[in-house]
């Protein structure tokens, strides 16, 4: 037996190395990979601009106490800042820790600025996912918190995206509105725009904390920077992880400047989170992501392979339902099993992803190319004719 705790349903494959797009398993078989390690390797595998700053920096310094000023994390820091709403960045190692310090900032905050000790609800939305701590099972609903003998208060779900449930649902002691502007576990189901606009308002009335879950669809995955910004909303608190290390364990929370100030000296903290090894490959990232071309190629492709989606579903309508999601965050709702599709392109050499609602998860690297987009079509179609 393996001694590795059996929390994940290991599918057999077995990677030694990937280049770009592509993984390569013991016996020399090439995958395309349109998974990117659930949207963490987005600019593939084996770069080698990341790869060369990653070596120089193994040779400086791993790790420093956040005692001391590491320049590379305040560097990353001034340049999320500089292209969000952001004022504040707290680097942690992942999503969830993320979404526990956007729980802890929230809940501070009105403890700090009206003295409340009620002033402490979290508000979410039923499909969301927000990452396996307590708090963070918590806010993605109550009966993931069964099995563990555990109740936390101070969380409510409503229904995804309900303009009625969301008015009901706020009171007095909602503190926060945290949603995920694309939710990906749940399906790739897209909130509505003038949703969001009524949350931005109705938290400006109530005076509310409107938290943003970017974990798995910010950084370039959408088609912009960040998801939210296909609209002019923005947010107080925004969590972001997966892409921007493309690999090397970084999460962070970003806050406006009225929500940091109440994180004083104490208040939160984290042994890893920003040292110097994650915060040059965090910086390396962004050089890439920002670069004036990088998005225009994202949306050639993005659209490539939406187009030719839509043609396979015309051709094979009882194998696919829907084509869902924005940039190469792309959702298949199937009329077969999902499980089924995502073990059968897995036989053609494409890695796929299966999530909630019947639906198969497509999130590339964004490197993608037009002819690796080529080769994924051919292969979902080939897929699709297994049926």
């Amino acid at each position: 037996m393996s001694n590795v705790l059996p929390t994940y349903p290991r599918s057999g494959l077995q990677f030694t190395h990937g280049k770009g797009c592509y993984l390569y398993d013991e016996k020399g078989n090439e995958y395309l990979d349109f998974g990117s390690g659930i949207a963490v390797n987005s600019l593939g595998y084996s770069h080698s601009y990341l790869n060369t700053r990653l070596k120089e920096q193994l040779e400086k310094l791993w790790h420093l106490s956040n005692v001391y000023k590491i320049p590379e994390q305040e560097k990353l820091a001034q340049r999320l800042c500089e292209v969000s709403f952001a004022d504040y960045v707290f680097f942690c190692n992942s999503g969830t820790e993320a979404i526990e310090a956007s729980i802890k900032i929230a809940r501070r905050y009105f403890h700090q600025t009206l003295k409340s000790k009620t002033k402490n609800e979290i508000i979410s939305f039923t499909g969301s996912f927000h990452g396996r701590t307590l708090g963070a099972l918590a806010a993605g609903g109550f009966s993931k918190l069964d099995t563990f003998n555990t109740t936390i208060e101070g969380f409510t779900q409503i229904d995804f995206a309900n303009h009625d449930k969301i008015k009901k649902a706020v009171n007095d002691n909602t503190a926060a509105i945290l949603i995920e502007p694309i939710q990906g576990e749940a399906g790739i189901k897209e909130v509505p725009l003038e949703f969001l606009v009524e949350l931005r308002s109705l938290c400006d009335e109530k005076n509310i904390l409107l938290i943003f879950d970017e974990v798995q669809c910010g950084l370039g995955r959408t088609g912009k920077l960040f998801a939210h910004h296909w609209s002019d909303i923005k947010p107080d608190i925004m969590t972001i992880a997966k892409a921007i290390g493309n690999g090397f364990p970084l999460g962070a929370c970003l806050t406006s400047k009225k929500v940091g100030e109440v994180m004083d000296f104490g208040s939160h903290g984290s042994t890893f989170g920003g040292n110097p090894l994650a915060s040059v490959v965090g910086n390396s990232v962004l050089d890439i992501m920002l670069e004036e071309s990088f998005f225009i190629n994202l949306e050639v492709v993005s659209k490539e392979l939406f187009e030719g989606l839509a043609e396979i579903q015309n051709e094979f309508p009882k194998v696919i339902d829907t084509i869902r999601g924005k940039g190469l965050m792309i959702g298949i709702r199937c009329n077969v099993s999902n499980s089924v599709f995502v073990d059968k392109a897995r036989s053609n050499k494409l890695l796929t992803i299966k999530a909630s609602d019947n639906v198969v998860r497509l999130l590339p690297p964004l490197i993608l190319k037009s002819n690796e987009c080529k080769e994924g079509l051919s292969k979902i179609k080939a897929t699709c004719e297994m049926f």
